[in-house]
């Protein structure tokens, strides 16, 4: 496990869920879910791909919450088939954007993999898009929904998981940029520094914080 805040449990729609959060060392500027890769292949929220999803939104000035999907580490219930893992995460949105100190504040989803396609999904039934939607490497073996046009999507060029080419084919008929690290296999080894920097880079750019 990567060193982190205990979690806590709150209510979610198949039981308990297991959530961390934490807070940059100001107010936050947001609220960001992360979501993690697929539960039946070893996904948890202590992935070193969500944790650096999790540090850099926690640089930029963001409140970071990731969870267990249920049936993972202490959240209850059994895999869904990808339908009640969006539900799981909007049930840790709805929680968590009831706290005063963000419930006025921006939106951010972000997700890797299997946790990609969920926050895409996510974010196709929220009312309004979220301010901030970042997503690496997300898995194409799903029905990835179109995604708003600012959205940061990152794809190791070597990944052998999620394909490039897959991925540019979801992006090309939405003229979706896509930020392409050479080299690079699905997870990021040796390299995590690298999708750090450049989710801050991005959220820094967009959110008018200065570098």
């Amino acid at each position: 496990m990567i060193g982190r805040p205990d979690s806590t449990t709150i209510d979610g729609p198949a039981g308990l869920l297991e959530v961390v959060l934490e807070d940059p060392a100001t107010a936050p500027i947001g609220l960001v879910v992360i979501a993690h890769p697929h539960p039946q292949m070893g996904g948890t929220m202590d992935n070193k791909v969500v944790h650096t999803l999790s540090k850099a939104f926690v640089l930029a000035g963001w409140r970071a919450v990731r969870f267990n999907f249920r049936g993972i580490g202490q959240s209850e219930g059994a895999w869904n088939e990808g339908v009640g893992e969006v539900d799981d995460l909007l049930a840790v949105l709805a929680h968590h954007r009831t706290d005063p100190a963000v419930q006025s504040l921006p939106l951010a989803l972000a997700g890797f993999s299997f946790g990609g396609f969920i926050a895409a999904s996510a974010s196709a039934r929220l009312t309004e898009p979220p301010s901030e939607l970042v997503l690496v490497s997300p898995a194409t073996r799903y029905a990835l929904p179109h995604v708003p046009a600012h959205t940061l999507v990152v794809q190791g060029e070597q990944d052998d998981v999620v394909s490039m080419a897959s991925v540019l084919d979801w992006a090309r008929p939405q003229a979706l940029p896509v930020t392409v690290v050479p080299g690079v296999g699905h997870f990021f080894h040796g390299q995590l520094g690298v999708l750090r920097d450049r989710v801050l880079r991005h959220l820094r750019g967009t959110s008018g914080t200065s570098a």
